[in-house]
């Protein structure tokens, strides 16, 4: 009935299938579990037992090929319809978390299925608050707030169709922030997404100089999807900010202000408060500086 399917890079997963594998079993559905290693140049030795456990595949790749490119060949060897990817920094908030997907499987009519991203609620240290604190409130949001955009999901604790996956996974290319450009292609094919309260937590957080950097990879990912037009360019609040002051012709004035502030704010997004209204406004900053450069 289902396929799990967890990429890993350098991470030990042991624990996450173990969690899986046990609420699988009492489950008596038919199901597999596969980890696939992308090229880790050390992979961890404990991920091997992943073998033992019942209907479970451990596979490491010899080469790193990508985020995107391990979960298109992950689900072209799944062997059931339905796919459930997580990524391996992450464990089920909920004991039923594998009966609340198979329910809604059930009682749905539906092509996508997105339970939600939740963080824990202790502070973590001081280097990694950006991370957690945007998670927090950008990410980890309720089932009523993700409703009003349904198809913008996180792929982290993605149930889909398998067929559907194939169909909308077309760029295969190493670009961060792809969840965007995979949120707009479910759009574009006006599939049937369904939110339920099926969180996973994640705890994989990226210290604050390294997540300001791969924020900024995404805001250039937009820009060169949008160009080769395989974006749309009012997707995502950045974009919509952009669009709205480029037709009051401020785009300009505001880079140059916000500009003037960019070493206080980078000094901000490291402190203890971080103020994420900032990071907005340092990301469109960045944004509107893209466009005029790739005159997009």
């Amino acid at each position: 009935m289902i396929s799990i399917l967890i990429p890993t890079y350098n991470y030990k997963v042991l624990s996450l299938v173990s969690a899986i594998h046990k609420q699988l079993e009492i489950t008596n559905i038919e199901y597999e579990i596969r980890v696939y290693d992308d090229g880790s140049p050390n992979p961890e030795p404990e991920n091997d037992g992943i073998n033992n456990f019942k209907n479970s595949v451990y596979k490491k790749l010899e080469k790193n090929i990508g985020r995107t490119a391990i979960r298109n060949l992950m689900a072209s060897e799944a062997k059931y319809d339905w796919v459930l990817f997580l990524d391996a920094d992450v464990l089920p908030k909920n004991s039923n978390f594998i009966e609340s997907y198979v329910k809604a499987i059930s009682n749905n009519n539906c092509d996508v299925i997105f339970g939600g991203i939740s963080y824990e609620e202790v502070r973590p240290i001081r280097e990694k608050i950006l991370r957690w604190k945007y998670g927090r409130a950008r990410e980890a949001k309720s089932v009523t707030l993700r409703q009003k955009e349904p198809f913008f999901i996180i792929s982290q604790n993605l149930c889909i169709k398998r067929s559907v996956f194939l169909q909308a996974n077309t760029l295969l290319e190493n670009h961060y922030g792809l969840d965007n450009f995979f949120s707009n292609q479910l759009k574009k094919m006006n599939t049937k997404v369904v939110h339920i309260d099926n969180p996973v937590i994640h705890f994989g957080l990226e210290e604050n100089d390294k997540f300001i950097k791969k924020a900024l990879k995404a805001v250039e990912s937009t820009v060169i999807l949008e160009k080769k037009e395989l974006m749309d360019d009012d997707m995502r609040p950045i974009q919509k900010s952009y669009l709205k002051l480029k037709k009051l012709h401020l785009s300009s004035v505001f880079s140059l202000i916000i500009s003037t502030f960019k070493t206080t704010m980078e000094r901000n997004f490291n402190s203890k408060n971080p103020n994420l209204f900032w990071f907005d406004l340092y990301r469109l900053n960045y944004y509107i500086k893209l466009k005029k450069q790739h005159n997009a």
